[in-house]
C-alpha cells in the first residue's frame, strides 16, 4: 500500500511541475485574477484528476479509464448508469448539512491553542485569511458578471469536485480497502477495515486543505463522501455531492454579494446564532437522506459496504 502511495504521490510531483512549466510559459500577465484561474483550473487538472488517471491506468487493479469515474465494482455493474434517486438524495444531503456545516465551522474557529503554541496559531490564522482573500478575489472578479460566475463553477465547483474524488476517494481510499483485500480470502474487504480507510482519507482530505479552521467539518464532510462511496462502489456519486457543496458556496456568495447584498459574515452565520432552528431542522433531514440513500442501495442490492455492517 505505501509503495503504490508513495507512486502516486510522486505521479502528482511530476505532473504538478509539468504544470507549472506550462504554466510559466504562457505569454500572459501571471499577475492577474483571470490568469490565476486558469491556472487555479491547471491545478485541479495536474494534481487530481491526471495522476488519478495515470495510477489506475498503471495499477490496472480493477479500474478502467472509460469508467473508473463510475465504479470500482464488477464490470456488469460499472457499465450501469448512475441511479437518478440515488442522485437526488446524494444533492439533498449536501444541501441540507450546509446549516450543520456551518455550525461546525463557527465551533472549530473558536477552538484557540495554548499560549505556548501562539507562533503557530498566527500561522494558521494567516493561511487562513490568505485563503478567504484569494476566494474572494476570484468571486469579484469583473465585479460578478454572469460569466464569471459560469468560470468560478468550473474552475472552483466542477473540476475540485470531480478531481478530489478520483484522488482521494478513487485512489486513496480504495488503495487501503484494496490492501486489506489482498490479504484475506475473501474478496469483499472487512467492514472495519473500510471504516478505517473512509476515516483516514477523511482526515487527508482535510489536512491538505490546510484550512486548519475549518479542518473538523471538512473531515465529516470527507467521511461522508467516504461512506457514500464505500457503500454504492461509485465515485459518481461522490462527485455530485462535492461539486453540489462547492457549486453551492460559489451560488451563495454571488446572490448574497450581488444580488441580496449581504456582508459574507451573515451569509456563513446561517444555521448559527438566530437560525439555529435550520440546524435543529434540517440536520435530522439529512440523516434520514443519508438512511435512505444506504437502504435503496440495500434494495438495489448494489452496496459495496452493506448497512448491516455499519
Amino acid at each position: 500500500m505505501l509503495l503504490k502511495v508513495a507512486e502516486w504521490v510522486l505521479i502528482m510531483i511530476v505532473s504538478m511541475a509539468a504544470v507549472s512549466g506550462i504554466w510559466m510559459l504562457l505569454p500572459i500577465n501571471h499577475a492577474d485574477t483571470g490568469a490565476l484561474l486558469l491556472m487555479q483550473a491547471m491545478q485541479a487538472l495536474g494534481l487530481f484528476i491526471v495522476p488519478a488517471m495515470v495510477v489506475w491506468y498503471l495499477w490496472d487493479s480493477g479500474f478502467r479509464i472509460q469508467d473508473s469515474v463510475f465504479s470500482i465494482q464488477k464490470s456488469e455493474v460499472r457499465r450501469q448508469r448512475l441511479d437518478w434517486r440515488l442522485v437526488l438524495l446524494s444533492v439533498g444531503m449536501m444541501v441540507t448539512a450546509i446549516p450543520l456545516i456551518n455550525c461546525l465551522v463557527a465551533w472549530n474557529e473558536s477552538i484557540r491553542l495554548p499560549e505556548s503554541m501562539a507562533g503557530i496559531e498566527a500561522l494558521m490564522q494567516q493561511m487562513e485569511q490568505q485563503a478567504e482573500q484569494v476566494l474572494e478575489r476570484f468571486m469579484t472578479y469583473k465585479d460578478g458578471v454572469w460569466w464569471v460566475l459560469m468560470v468560478n463553477l468550473v474552475v472552483l465547483a466542477v473540476l475540485p469536485g470531480i478531481g478530489e474524488e478520483m484522488a482521494f476517494r478513487g485512489v486513496l481510499q480504495n488503495t487501503i480497502v484494496e490492501s486489506r483485500k489482498s490479504k484475506v480470502e475473501s474478496q469483499e474487504p472487512r467492514a472495519g477495515w473500510v471504516h478505517v480507510a473512509v476515516w483516514v482519507t477523511a482526515a487527508v482530505f482535510s489536512f491538505v486543505h490546510f484550512q486548519f479552521y475549518g479542518f473538523i467539518p471538512r473531515l465529516l464532510m470527507g467521511a461522508l463522501l467516504g461512506y457514500v462511496f464505500a457503500w454504492s462502489g461509485r465515485l459518481g456519486y461522490s462527485m455530485i455531492m462535492h461539486v453540489t457543496n462547492n457549486a453551492l458556496s460559489v451560488i451563495v456568495f454571488y446572490m448574497g454579494t450581488y444580488v441580496w447584498h449581504l456582508p459574507q459574515a451573515e451569509i456563513d452565520a446561517i444555521g448559527t446564532g438566530q437560525t439555529w432552528w435550520l440546524t435543529a431542522v434540517c440536520t435530522p433531514v439529512m440523516v434520514a437522506l443519508i438512511w435512505l440513500f444506504n437502504a435503496k442501495l440495500k434494495s438495489m442490492n448494489k452496496s459495496y459496504l452493506k448497512i448491516d455492517d455499519c
